[in-house]
């Protein structure tokens, strides 16, 4: 996720504070992973740097002055182009799991250990992004979707690749 692009585009419902715009990002995006107030101040620096913000007021508080920042025209295209360009899908052709999965068999340790102790974690985070959709809004709905989805087809992966384990076992050992 671009930090820069979304805090511009939360920008666009009109100036704020950096302080308000973490709380935004944080309710709408970082459920998981809320940003930190460092992050925000050194993104807003970065953009007010490259001309996509400016400091519309600056207003004394308990700590440092807060600054209220607005977009840019340049701000608005910037977004504008963000939002029209598709994200690169991942192929995941280098994943760790993988890699667990060879050296296992290079070393003649129990690849079937790794695998089914996988589908375990897999199986045991799919039942808590069910119970937090089921319990959640749209909006935690659909991020637990996007989150069900990309497992289930690990889990897949990990029946294929359990299914393989001997030709797997072969075609690493012998070459």
């Amino acid at each position: 996720m671009s930090i820069g692009h979304t805090l511009l585009g939360l920008l666009e419902a009109g100036p704020s504070h950096g302080y308000d715009l973490k709380r935004e990002f944080d309710a709408r995006f970082g459920q998981d992973r809320p940003l930190h107030y460092g992050q925000v101040y050194s993104t807003m620096a970065r953009l007010l740097k490259h001309g996509l913000v400016e400091v519309e007021g600056v207003e004394p508080g308990e700590g440092p002055e807060r600054k209220r920042y607005a977009i840019t025209d340049a701000g608005l295209t910037d977004v504008a182009q963000w939002l029209r360009t598709p994200e690169k899908p991942e192929p995941y052709l280098q994943n760790t799991l993988y890699t667990k999965v060879v050296i296992a068999l290079l070393t003649h340790r129990s690849a079937e250990a790794i695998l089914d102790a996988q589908r375990s974690e897999h199986l045991r985070l799919m039942r808590e992004l069910t119970r937090r959709k089921t319990e959640g809004d749209l909006v935690d709905q659909l991020i637990c979707d996007h989150a069900l989805f990309h497992l289930e087809a690990d889990l897949r992966w990990l029946e294929l690749t359990a299914a393989r384990l001997d030709q797997l076992r072969t075609a690493v050992v012998v070459a």
